[in-house]
Order: structure tokens, then sequence, then C-alpha cells
């Protein structure tokens, strides 16, 4: 695109960017909407009209119809990204939760890592630069395909009022309403409840705002990498742009490593505390505790990284620490979504719908600055910054770990409050 287009870098990484940027924009919207009109409708009309500005970018004329198209396909791209957590909630309970949410959360990042590999190989065999999106439109519209026919409708207010409809049509008795159906707003109302109340949320809730700039900073550091790796496999190593995106798999590899390990044995793991908490639900700061080991394997990961990148070290080095950023990043993602969810499963839409604003925005910024940053300071110092940082941002689990349940007790959307274990006989016992 930058020979197509004749633009310099800076442009080139707004394509990245503004997409990303859309993330911020979109949840706005999806969220409190999935919290009134089901959760189905939000996510085909938000993947139906993003596969259509995925052919917009195919076939882009010029530098601001494809930065424009990309922004937009950003925001309706959002939807699942706030909605599928919430839709999530609905259909299981929090036993079953954690394992499909940690699928969930591990597609957001093998796009990421798999992406580099399809377009560097797309690249060395010189194909047109909107292949690229072409592609994309493929997938995306078999994504549209399975959501209009596999994902049912699962939020029950909802549910209750399309049964209440269907029981007045067959009746004729409008006596019958579902309490959804009483709700009704005026066009300031409307906007309020759709675009501030995420926010209302978000700044009424130290702990939402903990966990938020915390995966904020994790999820922009998966952006900086688009940067960083090039700089230290293609300029230092020398490597071509297929080679270069294989580089990336280790993310991919660390991540599902990193769910077959939650499945193993964190699950298993909430699967008893629940069984000794019933009937009363788990605390949610049990959640964090897989957050607490990641965090340091977060921070190790990019000095690993960073002090391995010299061009006269082998390249496995600084490739295997992607495994454990992967790694990390998964555990404290399911850690902290599991914890939102649960802590604030009423409002979860929107409490996601918040997270995601915040996040997207250190998503869409990091890869401006990037290269910048690894060309001025070396990838070395660039990634020792890094590790710095995550290991300022690291106790943050460990806090909310201790002082969550005083926090939950004053907050105004936290259902949930902690509760005593039950003493429970050993398995065998008589």
């Amino acid at each position: 695109m930058m020979v197509h287009f004749g633009f310099g870098r800076e442009v080139a990484s707004l394509t990245i960017a503004l997409f990303v940027a859309g993330y911020c924009v979109g949840p706005l919207v999806w969220g409190p909407l999935s919290e009134t009109y089901g959760r189905k409708l939000p996510l085909l009309v938000g993947f139906t009209i993003y596969t259509c500005f995925q052919v917009g970018c195919a076939l882009s004329p010029n530098t601001g119809a494809i930065l424009v198209f990309r922004f937009l396909g950003g925001t309706f791209a959002a939807a699942p990204l706030v909605v599928s957590g919430a839709l999530i909630s609905d259909m299981w309970d929090a036993n079953t939760r954690g394992k499909a949410l940690g699928f969930f959360t591990l597609a957001p990042f093998a796009g990421p890592a798999l992406g580099p590999t399809v377009s560097g190989f797309m690249n060395l065999a010189g194909v047109d630069w909107r292949w690229v999106f072409w592609v994309m439109t493929i997938f995306a519209g078999v994504c549209t395909l399975l959501i209009l026919f596999t994902i049912p409708e699962t939020f029950m207010p909802y549910l209750l009022v399309k049964r209440a409809q269907q029981l007045r049509k067959e009746t004729g008795d409008q006596r019958y309403w579902a309490p959804l159906e009483k709700r009704k707003f005026t066009v300031v109302q409307r906007l309020e409840q759709t675009v501030a109340r995420p926010f209302k949320i978000f700044f009424r809730e130290p702990m939402l705002i903990a966990i938020t700039m915390y995966m904020s900073f994790v999820y922009g550091c998966i952006y900086l990498l688009f940067e960083a790796y090039p700089i230290v496999f293609s300029e230092g190593h020398g490597f071509n742009t297929g080679i270069s995106g294989l580089m990336f798999l280790p993310i991919f590899v660390g991540g599902s490593l990193g769910v077959i390990s939650y499945l193993v044995w964190w699950n298993p793991r909430y699967e008893r505390l629940a069984r000794e908490f019933a009937p009363a639900p788990v605390p949610p700061e049990y959640r964090l505790e897989q957050a607490m080991w990641a965090a340091p394997i977060f921070a190790a990961s990019f000095f690993w990284f960073g002090w391995t990148s010299y061009p006269g070290i082998n390249y496995w080095a600084p490739m295997t620490a992607g495994g454990g950023i992967g790694f990390s990043t998964i555990w404290i993602f399911l850690a902290l979504f599991n914890y939102i969810i649960d802590a604030y499963l009423f409002v979860a839409a929107s409490a996601l719908a918040a997270n995601t604003v915040i996040r997207s925005m250190f998503g869409a910024s990091f890869p401006l600055f990037a290269t910048q940053m690894f060309e001025t300071l070396n990838p070395r110092w660039a990634s020792t910054l890094v590790g710095c940082i995550a290991i300022v941002m690291g106790p943050i689990p460990f806090i909310l770990r201790t002082y969550g349940p005083v926090l939950r007790r004053k907050s105004k959307y936290a259902p949930s409050h902690p509760a005593a274990p039950k003493k429970v006989e050993p398995e065998g016992s008589v």
C-alpha cells in the first residue's frame, strides 16, 4: 500500500491504528444495545456491515478511502469483542463459562499472531495488496453465516419480550408483557444509556479502572510487537516478510498452551471451589490468582525478548520469548475477563464495553510510536522500558485479590458479595 498510494511509514501505521481505534467507538453502541435488543442482532448487524467494509478496503481508490474504511470496519468489528463475553455468561454458568471464555480469549490474539504469517507469504507470492482484504472478506463472510445459523438469542429479558409478543398475538390478550417492554426511553435517555452508561460505570468503579488499565497496557504491548518484530527479525536478522511473519507463531503457540493449562488446571480448581462455596457463588477474587502467576511471566518475557534481540544471538531466543508473552497474556486476560463478568454480572456488557474502549485506545496508539521507540532506544532498552512498566503494573491483581471484597461491598454495580466457604467432606468419605 505504501508503494501503491505513495504514503509514508506513519500513514501505514495508521491502517493498523485506525482499525483498532474503531474498537473505541463500536463498544459504546454494541454493549448497551445488546442489553436492549438481545445478543444476536448486534452481532449479526455488526459483522454483516464489517464484511461490507472489507470489500470497501479491497476496492479503495485512494489513501483517504482506505483509512476511512479501516476505521469504520473496526467500529463494526467491535460487536463480537464486547457482546461475546456477555453472550458466554448467558449461555453457561460460572463453572462452565471459563472453558468457553478460554477459547474466546485466544481468538483475538490468534489473529495478530497468524495474520503476519499469512500476509508475509502473500507478499512473497507477489499477489496484489488488495487480496489481503479479499481474504478477510471471505473469512468475515463465513463468520457472518455462522452467526446467522448457529448462534441463538441468549439474553433472557429479550427472550421474555419475544415470548410476550407471541402470547399477545396467539391469544389476543394484551395483558401479557415483559419487563423490558416497560422501559421506554426518550432520545436523550437512549443516548445516555448507550454512550454514557459504560463510562458512568467505569469512572465509579476503582477496581474496573485498575483492571482496565492493566489489560490495556498488556493489549497495547501485543500491537507494539507489530512494529518491533520487523526491526528485530527483518532488519536485524535479515529475514524476508514470510519468515519474519513466522516469528509471530510462538505468540499463538504460547496462547494455546495458556488455554490448555487453564482447562487442565485452573478450571477444575474453580469447579472444586464452586462445590465448597455452594449454594453461594465463588467470590470473584479467586479468578485473580491466575493473573498473579502470569504478571511476573509477562514482565520477564519482555526482558527476555529485548536482551536476546542482538543480531549475533540466534533468532530462536527472541522468537521463543513470544511464547512467554502469549502464554502470560492469555492467563491475564482470562483471569480479568472472568473477574469482570463475575463482579458485574448484570451490567457485564457495559463494563466490558468500557474496558474494550479504553483497551482499544492503547492498542491504537502503541503502533504509532513503537517504531520510533524501538529505533531510538534500540530493541534492548525499548523492551526493558516495557518490562519495567509491566513490573510496576503487575501488583494490580495482588491488590485486588486482597481488597476486592471491600471495593465490591461499596459498589453500586457489583451484585455479588464475598461468602465464607462451606465445609465439605472429602470425596470418598462416609
